[in-house]
């Protein structure tokens, strides 16, 4: 019901859009999550409903930006200033249809999109 979009190859400093789709239906809580290799999968961003309240994992604030658009059922991630060890597998997630609330833990996440891999070369 997920499905990420938008990775790539990408030189240090540049920019990069990652797109999440949902199809089928509609989640109020929204992230982003990221693995590199031989790491855990860590949380990268999330965002409510409204779009007005958003988390970030301290070590990406003023980086990356999350948004979406309920019209369209997608929620972006917007990354800048890329670096090497922004490198991984980027999966979007959702928490159950009823929650509201922002977690950061990937147990609060029940649907996970396939990933999309980014590469951040030096």
């Amino acid at each position: 019901q997920l499905q990420a979009s938008g990775g790539g190859l990408v030189q240090a400093g540049g920019s990069l859009r990652l797109s999440c789709a949902s199809s089928g239906r509609s989640f109020n809580v929204m992230a982003w999550f990221r693995q590199a290799p031989g790491k855990e999968r860590e949380f990268v961003s999330a965002i409510d409903w409204s779009g007005r309240t958003t988390r970030y994992a301290d070590s990406l604030k003023g980086r990356f930006t999350i948004s979406r658009d309920n019209a369209k059922n997608t929620v972006d991630l917007q990354m800048r200033s890329l670096r090497p060890e922004d490198t991984a597998v980027y999966y979007c997630a959702a928490r159950a249809s009823s929650v509201t609330v922002i977690q950061t833990t990937r147990a609060a996440y029940v649907y996970w999109g396939q990933g999309t891999q980014l590469t951040v070369s030096s």
